[in-house]
């Protein structure tokens, strides 16, 4: 679950994003040329070395925190037999549209990929393929967590083998956190705009200063403006933003619109699954589920708990007062089901074909070089 972090640990690949330009034919923004050959890595700093040990650190102790949080809630009730009662209550047809959320949530994810290709200039690479990739990328990431090393791994395994290079595909990961990080910040915007009372729902967790309707108005209108500049910086071709090394470049006014849709359609999927799995009694709406939903994904985030296990359940329980906590839980573990467990099972799968077909490439080509070798030796 922790996409956003690819958001901090790709921005300096950025820098590359500038050349793409002259794929189309544009003039190229101000930024180096990608070398010819590749780069030793710089060494790191002593303060991201500690950080490597401290943020597994964070996310441990938060689910531990989580759990014994969530233990003392549900303390003294029979969880497992009422959860397995609520999880057999829902109807069939709410188990195929929880399910045909999870396809719209993964179709957008795949859209990521897509609108980072474009921006790319990268346009040979099928559909079909660019959704098998996206769809492993995020199934792993999404539980295993360290969204910037797993996410860049499988992709630089996959894309390499379609003549991307690393830089390229360091750029694609960061524009794909850039997108992710945009559909949180336009959405929230237009929830908090809409309904400021949304965030009186974390009363009790959070300071009543920050819940308070006005603070949740003032957040949203920001977030939009926010929208708005990046909006109107694409469109009006703004000069690259530079905050303390992070270099932020508008892209093309059709990449920008293509994120304007991609980005807000992951997280209504997403949402989707927990609202169909919710029972019809105290069902709160969709829109009060899609607000709970960003801001319990938020905290898991920030938690850096692996796949925001424990921290993403106890804030979402919380925020939904209007539903039977056993109720919310069951529908949090078919959330967990469709979007996560059962994803993973078919990643790792598709991982392993994968690997099996590049390892007999390889053989293939070295029994084809030993072959032309044996023929041009002399006799």
């Amino acid at each position: 679950m922790k996409r956003a972090t690819g958001f901090s640990a790709g921005c300096a690949a950025t820098k590359l994003a500038g050349t793409n330009e002259a794929v189309q034919g544009k003039a190229p923004r101000p930024a180096p040329a990608l070398p010819d050959r590749p780069q030793p890595p710089l060494p790191k700093s002593r303060m991201r070395k500690i950080l490597e040990y401290v943020w597994p650190a964070i996310g441990a102790l938060a689910v531990v925190g989580s759990f014994y949080l969530l233990y003392h809630e549900f303390r003294g009730e029979s969880v497992g037999t009422e959860v397995w009662a609520n999880l057999k209550a829902i109807p069939v047809t709410h188990y195929v549209a929880a399910g045909v959320s999870t396809l719209v949530a993964y179709a957008a994810l795949a859209w990521y990929d897509r609108i980072a290709l474009l921006h790319l200039g990268v346009k040979h690479i099928s559909w079909a393929f660019i959704s098998i990739c996206s769809f492993t990328t995020y199934a792993l990431s999404h539980n295993i967590g360290a969204s910037a090393f797993s996410g860049a791994v499988v992709r630089y395994r996959a894309y390499s083998s379609k003549g991307l290079s690393a830089g390229q595909v360091a750029v694609l990961v960061v524009l794909c956190s850039y997108t992710f990080a945009f559909g949180n910040v336009f959405l929230a915007g237009l929830l908090l705009t809409y309904d400021p009372a949304l965030m009186q729902r974390l009363s009790g967790i959070l300071p009543d200063l920050l819940t308070h309707p006005h603070t949740a108005l003032a957040v949203g209108l920001t977030c939009l403006a926010a929208v708005a500049l990046y909006i109107v910086g694409s469109l009006m071709h703004f000069r690259p933003i530079n905050m303390r090394g992070l270099h932020i470049v508008y892209p093309r006014p059709g990449i920008m619109a293509r994120q304007l849709f991609a980005a807000p359609a992951e997280l209504l999927g997403a949402a989707g699954i927990i609202y169909f799995a919710l029972p019809d009694a105290g069902n709160p709406g969709y829109l009060v589920v899609l607000g709970t939903f960003l801001l319990s994904f938020s905290a898991a985030l920030v938690s850096h708990a692996p796949g925001g296990l424990g921290v993403f359940e106890l804030i979402f329980i919380k925020a939904m007062p209007d539903v039977a906590r056993l109720k919310v839980l069951a529908a949090l573990l078919v959330w967990r089901l469709f979007y996560l467990i059962v994803p993973l099972f078919f990643a790792l799968v598709v991982v392993a074909l994968f690997e099996r077909g590049q390892l007999f490439e390889r053989g293939k080509l070295a029994r084809t070089l030993r072959g032309e070798a044996d023929t041009h030796a002399p006799k």
